[in-house]
């Protein structure tokens, strides 16, 4: 850390909100406070494609994330966004900002580099990326369930029933994956723990996994896992971008995440995917 900072950095502070990684503040020799991250051993390209995905969601012009100060193979260090509450006004700007994030065209389905969620990396496509917006059931079956189905299953997360009933949901994919839609950029894992809600009263996103998705994918998400204002940030959103048939189709679009979760914790999380899937297909 200190090639990033100087040697002058003044005392690393522990704070919350690491999971996977061991987080801090601390002073730069300019007098700023920073948010410093690392991880011991991370995958190659971990804090690069986290730096990326955080300068493609500040590019679009649309939401707002820290600053990228440095990064390299076991450290990222960004701005520091002091913490504040969870205002109705500040959830209410948050869903504005979601909708116009998702209105950006992606060029193609997933991430342009390597990606990860959580702690593990997210399949890309081989050579060409899919970029139809009929691509996305195969696409998102092959690179987005499968995988992290596979892992659930060989870790014993998941019980033979609800691998069956995930496996089912991948066939009949584009059936009930609703009208094709062109991919969007999107934040790729957002859950509460992703949102920064801010003392300067706009909340930033942060930790990544920004790639060609739907937009449900995030909304669903942070349905799944909760957020502070949860129902003012959907009711602004939904008055800047109504996702027409967005309920029916909840429980496809929170399958992904309980798949990464099983396969990175085991536990509930293999029959809570287990029972979405069986929703998922209920509703086709």
């Amino acid at each position: 850390m200190a090639a990033l900072l100087g040697r002058d950095a003044g005392e690393a502070v522990p704070v919350g909100g690491g999971s996977i990684c061991t987080t801090a503040r601390l002073r730069v020799p300019d007098g700023r406070a920073v948010f410093a991250k690392t991880l011991d051993g991370a995958p190659d390209g971990f804090f690069a494609a986290e730096a990326a995905g955080l300068r493609l969601l500040a590019g679009s012009g649309t939401v707002a994330v820290p600053e990228v100060l440095a990064a390299d193979r076991h450290t990222l260090v960004l701005e520091w966004i002091e913490p504040g509450p969870a205002t109705p006004a500040q959830a209410e700007r948050l869903g504005r900002e979601l909708a116009a994030l998702h209105g950006v065209r992606a060029p193609a389905w997933g991430t342009a580099g390597p990606g990860f969620i959580g702690g593990l990396p997210l399949p890309s496509p081989a050579g060409r990326p899919p970029t139809a917006a009929e691509d996305w059931p195969a696409f998102h079956a092959r690179h987005r369930l499968l995988p992290f189905l596979r892992q659930a299953a060989d870790g014993g997360a998941m019980a033979p029933a609800d691998v069956r009933s995930v496996e089912r949901v991948c066939e009949l994919l584009p059936r009930i994956a609703g009208a094709p839609r062109p991919p969007a950029l999107i934040h790729g894992d957002l859950w509460s723990g992703n949102v920064l809600f801010a003392a300067d009263g706009r909340a930033r996103l942060v930790d990544p996994a920004a790639q060609g998705g739907l937009p449900e994918a995030d909304l669903a998400m942070l349905e799944l896992f909760g957020c502070p204002q949860l129902p003012r940030v959907l009711a602004a959103y939904e008055e800047v971008r109504p996702v027409p048939g967005r309920q029916e189709r909840l429980a496809l679009h929170q399958l992904h995440p309980l798949l990464v979760h099983a396969a990175l914790f085991g536990g509930h999380y293999g029959a809570a995917a287990g029972r979405a899937a069986r929703e998922a297909l209920s509703r086709a």
